[in-house]
């Protein structure tokens, strides 16, 4: 007996089949859709290079639900990539990394958040590229000029704290991350609190006070939603999440 092909075997045929231009606009149309998740799962079944590049040129859509899709199709894609091929994964981080240097040409918009993502799904990539990560905050690192860079980092950061505040802890992050409460920039200033929050020490609830009385709105991508917030409501967060895991 012949076995029909299931939808998603079916779907990631049609998908091989297109050229780069409808692959690119068939790829936007899955991440705008309402099953982003699974529409992912097709995607992973391409050959990467072919599917990541148009993942790549959505990072920089004006849409923040398409580019936030984006980073996280990418990380994804590169985590189960890892699991079969390191070394390729590692490829893929490295050209994250050269996408951020001054010398590649690039400004790199949304790299350091789909850096972030990719380390917080692949345990093996965030212990040998964690601190790169944070050396994009250090001022005697790799540390990034653009603001707009600069929020991405420190939400990558956010995001691998998530799932892995041992390592960054380890780094002495959030030491570095004590500039960034005082930027200029609210984003900056809100992403760092709820990375603090997370990466958990009990000296970073001193340096959370003085954003206590901050009124500024931001918006923040976490646990798959992009929901605004005021940067004293991430400190506050912040500072019970730390009492709570002292307690603990």
């Amino acid at each position: 007996m012949i076995r029909r092909p299931d939808k998603l075997q079916e779907e990631t045929g049609f998908l091989g089949s297109l050229n780069s231009k409808e692959l690119k606009d068939r790829v936007v149309r899955l991440l705008l859709s309402g099953e982003c998740t699974r529409n992912i799962e097709k995607l992973k079944e391409l050959p990467p290079n072919r599917v990541l590049r148009p993942l790549l040129s959505a990072l920089h859509s004006s849409d923040e639900k398409i580019k936030w899709a984006a980073v996280t199709a990418i990380g994804m894609i590169i985590a189960s990539l890892s699991e079969k091929d390191m070394e390729a994964a590692r490829n893929f981080v490295r050209r994250f990394m050269w996408s951020l240097n001054d010398e590649s040409g690039n400004i790199g918009w949304g790299i350091p958040e789909t850096m972030g993502e990719t380390l917080a799904r692949s345990p093996r990539l965030a212990e040998e590229f964690g601190p790169i990560l944070v050396s994009y905050i250090r001022e005697d690192g790799n540390f990034l000029e653009f603001e707009q860079l600069q929020r991405g980092a420190v939400w990558a950061l956010g995001r691998l704290a998530q799932v892995n505040p041992r390592l960054l802890r380890s780094l002495g992050t959030a030491h570095y991350l004590l500039p960034c409460l005082k930027s200029r920039d609210a984003t900056i200033r809100g992403l760092a609190a709820w990375t603090m929050g997370m990466i958990g020490e009990k000296d970073s609830l001193f340096q959370l006070e003085g954003l206590l009385r901050d009124t500024a709105e931001i918006k923040v991508f976490r646990n798959q939603k992009l929901a605004s917030s005021s940067v004293r409501e991430l400190a506050k967060e912040a500072g019970e999440l730390i009492k709570r895991n002292a307690e603990e």
